[in-house]
């Protein structure tokens, strides 16, 4: 099983930067890429085009976004922590919502952390870094 992340995110510029970021900061780990808040599930939850995917094999952090089609991140915030399967996965909120009631909600909703995308890059690499370095590396995960 690889230890990867789910990155989920529909600004492909937003993504670019998230994954050189990553890169940028030798996070090694598997990155799975959705577009939206659907496609997000039928990969959690392996329906859809994830279908064959393996359950068993979950990601090690979600990297979600809050403004998504199909489905918003909040909703699938909550259908993750209603499920036994997905509950205790830790999920950061990577959002460039300033809103006060998506923190409050996102909080609400199970977050573990809510993270505002710097528009300058270097500051977006060293919150990636930091996020890699506490979620991956720092962080104890509860057992499988």
């Amino acid at each position: 099983m690889d230890e990867m992340i789910l990155l989920v995110e529909d600004n492909r510029d937003d993504e670019a930067l998230t994954l050189r970021a990553l890169k940028k900061n030798n996070i090694g780990n598997k990155i799975i890429v959705v577009r939206d808040g659907a496609e997000a599930l039928d990969f959690l939850f392996c329906t859809g085009l994830y279908v064959d995917r393996d359950p068993h094999d979950m990601p090690q952090l979600i990297l979600l976004d809050l403004k998504l089609p199909k489905v918003d991140g909040l909703e699938v915030l909550r259908r993750i922590r209603a499920d036994e399967r997905t509950r205790l996965l830790p999920v950061v909120i990577l959002t460039s919502s300033n809103q006060e009631r998506d923190l409050t909600e996102g909080y609400r909703s199970g977050a573990n952390s809510y993270v505002r995308k710097p528009v300058d890059f270097n500051q977006f690499t060293d919150a990636i870094r930091q996020l890699g370095l506490y979620w991956l590396v720092l962080n104890e995960r509860p057992p499988r």
